[in-house]
């Protein structure tokens, strides 16, 4: 196998860092291309000390680092402990790598971002991943990158997920071949590689597909010819008790990524928070923005909905004739103990509907991941990308 994982959960860094990677080096018995560190916030503040470690074991290997509230290896998921798990990839020569570290920077034009891989122009859409960790405080991914992703490279699958720390800003949460990036976005372009990316947002949907009839920016005036307020209403009166309780919890709305359906599944809507509902105007505030015409429909989230819709979306890849070999796992830090009443269960869904894997990740700030064709931050969100 091309791929290994280790975990450590020693409280000495260097330690955590030299036993985690001898481990994995071990299990892959050759030397490296890739090398990702995914480390706790109790190793946060000696991230430099990793990053030495890593490149004085490494040595040949791109090395990449990201803080995460909690860690993910092999089948754990380590929640509040100290954790650095360690994941190695030996990609065949055809496979290309390229490392990168995005800056953004204001110019007359507006903030632009510095730093992009060079092969990414040339890059096959259908053959090639972008992986990127970004730290919150300092990149904006929703402004800046994924726009620019999905207008100029459309069609360009970017998973990941943004650095998460209970510390706060200017906590060294990314390395990059052994340095530590203090803002930005640390990655690595893939080309050539085989892989499939899931993203679980969790969620199911409730009542029927409605369109926007009037609306802007991110306020809904009306679906369907009703007001969202009386809609909902009836709605409310409709569902079973035990979906009346979920939407009085925390209703969703998920927005159509493409209106060409003739039926909408799991998988076409890109699930948002909703803001509020205005009594006077009836009218309903979303978390993005919206447009008249598109197609929308309420969702609900519990531990059960999200349980189901991650081992729904892994299913499907044995009968494509995809034979996983190692993942990465970006999930919420919303999820874990905090949504599920057992420890470890994203992990242990994805090995027992793609295992056994090497596999390694982290509770991430904000998932990235693609649906419809399009890439998206998220949360409360499993997303992994699976290599062949």
């Amino acid at each position: 196998m091309p791929f290994a994982t280790a975990i450590s959960t020693a409280s000495d860094t260097t330690q955590a860092a030299e036993e985690a990677i001898r481990s994995a080096l071990s299990q892959l018995g050759k030397t490296p291309t890739l090398s990702i560190a995914f480390f706790s916030p109790h190793h946060a503040a000696n991230a430099a000390e990793l990053g030495t470690v890593m490149e004085s074991l490494l040595e040949g290997s791109i090395t990449l680092g990201v803080l995460g509230e909690s860690i993910v290896g092999g089948s754990r998921e380590v929640e509040d402990r100290p954790a650095i798990a360690i994941w190695l990839a030996a990609f065949p020569d055809e496979v290309i790598l390229d490392p990168f570290h995005l800056d953004m920077e204001e110019t007359p034009d507006g903030p632009s971002l510095f730093g992009w891989p060079d092969a990414l122009l040339e890059a096959d859409p259908s053959t090639s991943l972008m992986l990127c960790f970004g730290d919150p405080y300092t990149f904006p991914v929703a402004e800046v990158l994924l726009p620019r992703m999905n207008e100029d490279y459309p069609g360009f699958p970017l998973a990941g997920g943004m650095a998460s720390s209970p510390m706060g800003p200017n906590t060294p949460s990314l390395i990059l071949n052994g340095e530590v990036k203090e803002q930005g976005a640390v990655g690595v372009l893939l080309q050539g590689a085989k892989f499939r990316t899931v993203v679980s947002q969790g969620c199911r949907p409730v009542g029927q597909p409605l369109v926007i009839t009037k609306g802007q920016d991110n306020v809904i005036t009306e679906l369907g010819g009703q007001s969202p307020l009386d809609y909902l209403r009836g709605l409310l009166d409709q569902v079973s008790p035990h979906d009346h309780n979920l939407m009085q919890k925390g209703l969703l709305i998920g927005l159509a990524i493409s209106e060409y359906r003739d039926q909408f599944r799991r998988g076409d809507f890109l699930i948002r928070n909703l803001i509020g509902l205005d009594p006077r105007t009836k009218a309903l505030t979303v978390a993005d923005r919206i447009r008249r015409g598109q197609t929308v429909q309420f969702h609900v989230r519990d531990a059960a909905t999200a349980h189901e819709d991650l081992t729904e979306l892994l299913g499907p890849l044995k009968g494509e004739g995809f034979k996983p070999g190692a993942g990465l796992l970006f999930t919420c830090n919303g999820r874990g103990t905090r949504m599920f009443n057992v420890p470890d269960h994203d992990a242990k869904i994805l090995q027992a509907e793609a295992g056994p894997l090497p596999l390694a990740g982290f509770f991430a700030a904000g998932e990235l991941g693609p649906i419809g064709g399009k890439n998206f931050i998220h949360g409360f969100t499993a997303s992994a990308v699976l290599f062949e």
